[in-house]
C-alpha cells in the first residue's frame, strides 16, 4: 500500500512541475469530492461498526466464513444481490469482514453481486428495460458474480 502513496505523490510532484495550474484545478476537485462523500462515508463506518458491535463475531464466521465457504458465497451472493450501497462504502466493509475471517471469495460474492445484482433497483430497470431484459441481465451477472468468486478462491487457494 505504501507504494501506492508513494506513486501518488511522485505523481503529484510531477504534474506540478508540468502545470501547476491545473495540478492545483486537479487537487480543488479532488477535495471537493472528497468532502462531498465523506458524510455518508463516516455514517456508513459508525453504522457498520456499531452491527458489527451487536452482532456476535461468531455468528459472521459460522454464516459467512465456516467450513463450507460454498454455502458462504451463496448467502454473501444473496446478501449482495438485495443490498444497494456504493463502492466506496462496500469496499471498507469488505475489509472490515475479512478481518473478522471471512475468505476472500465470499467477499468477492458479496461485493460482485452488490455492484453488478439490483433486486432492489429492478422497478426502475424493468421501466427502461423491460422485464425480461431485466431478468435475463440480473441471472447474467449473478452467474459471472459466482464465476468471479469461484477464480478468487482458486486464486488465494480457498477452494480445494
Amino acid at each position: 500500500m505504501y507504494y501506492m502513496y508513494i506513486a501518488t505523490g511522485i505523481g503529484v510532484i510531477i504534474s506540478f512541475i508540468i502545470s501547476r495550474e491545473k495540478t492545483f484545478k486537479a487537487l480543488r476537485i479532488a477535495y471537493k469530492r472528497l468532502v462531498k462523500i465523506l458524510p455518508a462515508f463516516i455514517t456508513m463506518l459508525i453504522l457498520v461498526s456499531i452491527v458489527l458491535f451487536l452482532i456476535p463475531e461468531q455468528l459472521i464466521s459460522t454464516y459467512l466464513g465456516g467450513n463450507n465457504r460454498y454455502a458462504g458465497v451463496l448467502i454473501g451472493a444473496v446478501l449482495g444481490s438485495v443490498v444497494l450501497m456504493p463502492g466506496f462504502i462496500a469496499y471498507p466493509l469488505c475489509g472490515i469482514l475479512l478481518q473478522k475471517g471471512v475468505a476472500y471469495m465470499v467477499l468477492s460474492a458479496f461485493s460482485t453481486t452488490m455492484m453488478m445484482v439490483g433486486v432492489l433497483t429492478y422497478p426502475v430497470e424493468k421501466a427502461y428495460l423491460g422485464t425480461k431484459v431485466t431478468v435475463i441481465r440480473n441471472l447474467i451477472s449473478f452467474a459471472i458474480a459466482l464465476v468471479v468468486a469461484l477464480a478468487t478462491g482458486l486464486f488465494f487457494g480457498e477452494v480445494f
